[in-house]
């Protein structure tokens, strides 16, 4: 786990990081969605990943751990959103089994790590 003396920004925090990552995999793979998906689900896949590393950022900066938790479980509630939007998307098979499972698996891991960061905050 990350050591508080070592963090100086967002930037170090590897539940970020794999955000960020969360965030290129979303844009990649929605690009390929129907024209008629720009302003619905593709847009709403894009807001919900970006979502988990703006919190997590805009989070860490805050002067009070109670805020910074507060921005963590909205980043929470966004990597739920977007696992069910994930799922909208292989019913309607705009994406293969394959990417489902693989950014579900990059999803749950990002909520463990919010989750043992949330529970840190709280110690």
């Amino acid at each position: 786990m990350e050591e508080k003396s070592k963090i100086k920004s967002f930037r170090d925090l590897d539940v970020w990081r794999l955000a960020m990552e969360i965030v290129v995999d979303i844009y990649e793979h929605t690009k390929g969605f129907p024209k008629e998906e720009v302003y619905g689900l593709v847009s709403q896949m894009r807001r919900a990943a970006v979502s988990i590393a703006s919190n997590i950022a805009e989070g860490f900066n805050r002067y009070h751990n109670k805020e910074y938790r507060q921005f963590l479980y909205i980043a929470l509630g966004s990597c739920a959103e977007l696992e069910t939007q994930l799922e909208v998307s292989l019913l309607l098979g705009y994406i293969t089994q394959a990417v489902r499972d693989k950014t579900i698996e990059k999803l749950d891991h990002e909520s463990r790590m919010l989750r043992n960061l949330i529970k840190r905050l709280n110690e």
